[in-house]
């Protein structure tokens, strides 16, 4: 495993490490986000989109369990399992289809159906420290 880890201060900084994480996934399409509540997923996941192009406004797709945009690069798939009850219900969203898709997917609260995401899932850990500063570490399976 492969460890990339940035920080940001404010939103901005977010925009900044939404690039270096298209970047650093390189071919990997899925892309798994673990965090506490209120630490910034849904808003890394805005900024990555706006990377890839989506025109349309994200958001966290809490109650719909998936949001899909068109992007420049194809689809971009966004989850929210945070409602999920149990790791098969994500199987009746065509989470399977998704994966498969070569499409984004970018996952928050995956840590509820873990063992669906493939072995070669990127996975970004936002933690805030003290001063409201984020530490996002990016860990890839190369």
């Amino acid at each position: 495993m492969k460890d990339s880890v940035f920080y940001a201060r404010h939103a901005g900084d977010l925009k900044r490490v939404a690039g270096n994480i298209i970047k650093v996934a390189g071919n990997e399409r899925i892309v798994a986000f673990y965090g506490k509540m209120g630490v910034g997923k849904t808003t890394l996941i805005r900024y990555l989109c706006q990377s890839l192009g989506v025109m349309t406004v994200v958001t966290s797709p809490t109650f719909t369990l998936v949001n899909e945009y068109a992007s420049l690069d194809g689809l971009v798939f966004h989850f929210d399992f945070y409602r999920i009850d149990k790791a098969s219900d994500v199987l009746d969203l065509g989470i399977d289809e998704c994966f498969d898709s070569g499409h984004w997917c970018l996952i928050e609260w995956p840590e509820l159906a873990e063992e669906l995401l493939p072995a070669s899932v990127v996975k970004v850990f936002l933690t805030e420290n003290p001063g409201g500063r984020r530490t996002i570490r990016v860990e890839t399976a190369e």
